[in-house]
């Protein structure tokens, strides 16, 4: 479909009810508005394949508004990218809704452009990355606005670049990645002149900010099917520059990451490290390099090393020992070697442990610091050495726990 064409089974009433005032107040003050974003391409999606879209994306509101206009016309706003025309209007719930003035790129060099305002909604939908994403619906008529085939695009299942491919992704390296996520979460083929620009331009986004490549990896990771987004970013070039840790990962093994479970982008970014065979130390290097947080990095390198140990086999002792090491990420690395490892007897193993209450930490133990002062046993590394001690013997043995047996055998020990 082109330009101008009415789409009047577009289903406007999934239209959240707080982007609807905000589009209205727009219109009543003599702008133009019109939805965008990734909500669009979803439903469209779903028109054309009958099939539910991965997710649904947010509904964003291209305008003819200046962005100092955008924000005198609503009483609480956000600007978040106020250069390039993006101002974030808040709804009742605090919730962010992102309005963008019409806009066409000046000079870019990659990773950031100037913008020039006052153009045509056409000129805005030209600037974008690929046609599935160039498409506008008016939120009243839902009159659908399709210049560069979007639509036709999503019912033949395909990802394009606007105009000319080379020249769109020359204006931001991070489309590169974009398209590999597309394709992937979509199941969707690359148009050839599209997918060759993706493999030229690949080894460029070694110079885009680190939390822009972080984050459009853990989105990838985050599709149904990960390993389809692992193979593209193989096979575009992309992979050996962003996680050259993940050059050694065998093909073969990238299916497995699709039986993670649950399906957490970090969790899967474990377990493609390991598979690599990478250890603990060199992924939280890697993790690191790109910015993820304190906490994921952490994460990533205790299911690593969880899984590099091995889970062991059968129950009782050998599992309580493990899990003295991995308890924090015990169900981390069950779900990240579910290929390599029966996941259910693993988790039926750690589950038995876990509800006989039986200790696996000194502070789990019967006594205490102060139960074993009280019994006349100084404070000091000597008594940090006897609880160490009394825990050893109770993995051996958990019955040993009972506050009479341990001060027992603490002042044996003493």
């Amino acid at each position: 479909m082109g330009r101008g064409v009415s789409l009047t089974r577009f289903p406007l009433d999934r239209v959240p009810v707080e982007v609807k005032r905000i589009a209205a107040r727009l219109h009543e003050s003599g702008h133009e508005a019109w939805y965008v974003g990734g909500a669009v391409r979803d439903l469209l999606y779903e028109l054309h394949t009958g099939t539910r879209p991965p997710r649904t994306g947010d509904f964003d509101i291209a305008t003819s508004a200046l962005p100092e206009v955008v924000r005198a016309l609503f009483r609480r706003t956000v600007p978040i990218g106020i250069e390039h025309g993006t101002v974030a209007v808040l709804d009742d719930a605090s919730v962010a809704h992102e309005v963008t003035t019409f806009r066409k790129d000046v000079t870019t060099d990659g990773r950031h452009a100037v913008v020039e305002f006052g153009v045509a909604l056409e000129e805005d939908l030209a600037r974008r990355d690929y046609t599935i994403n160039a498409i506008a619906v008016h939120p009243e008529t839902g009159e659908l606005r399709d210049p560069f085939g979007g639509q036709a695009d999503l019912a033949r299942r395909l990802v394009r670049a606007v105009g000319d491919a080379p020249t769109r992704l020359a204006e931001d390296r991070l489309r590169v990645l974009r398209g590999l996520r597309f394709a992937a979460s979509f199941s969707f083929e690359i148009e050839p002149a599209t997918w060759a620009a993706i493999a030229a331009a690949a080894g460029e986004v070694a110079y885009l900010s680190r939390e822009r490549v972080r984050d459009e990896w853990l989105k990838m990771l985050a599709t149904s099917q990960p390993s389809a987004g692992v193979g593209l970013w193989r096979r575009a070039g992309a992979l050996v520059v962003v996680w050259p840790e993940l050059a050694s990962l065998p093909r073969e093994r990238e299916p497995w990451l699709d039986l993670v479970a649950p399906r957490d982008p970090v969790l899967v970014t474990a377990a493609a490290l390991y598979h690599a065979g990478r250890a603990a130390a060199e992924a939280d290097a890697a993790c690191q390099r790109l910015r993820f947080s304190g906490k994921d990095a952490e994460r990533v390198r205790a299911v690593v090393a969880g899984l590099g140990e091995g889970l062991p086999p059968g129950a009782g002792e050998p599992v309580r020992r493990w899990l003295t090491r991995h308890r924090a990420v015990a169900d981390d690395v069950i779900g990240a070697s579910q290929p390599v490892e029966p996941r259910e007897p693993a988790r039926a193993a750690v589950r038995e442990v876990l509800a006989s209450g039986a200790p696996l930490a000194v502070g789990e133990l019967a006594v205490s610091g102060d139960d074993l002062k009280a019994a006349g046993i100084p404070a000091g590394p000597a008594m940090g050495g006897i609880l160490r001690r009394l825990l050893e013997e109770c993995l051996a043995d958990p019955r040993r726990n009972t506050r009479e047996r341990l001060l027992a055998r603490a002042r044996e020990l003493a």
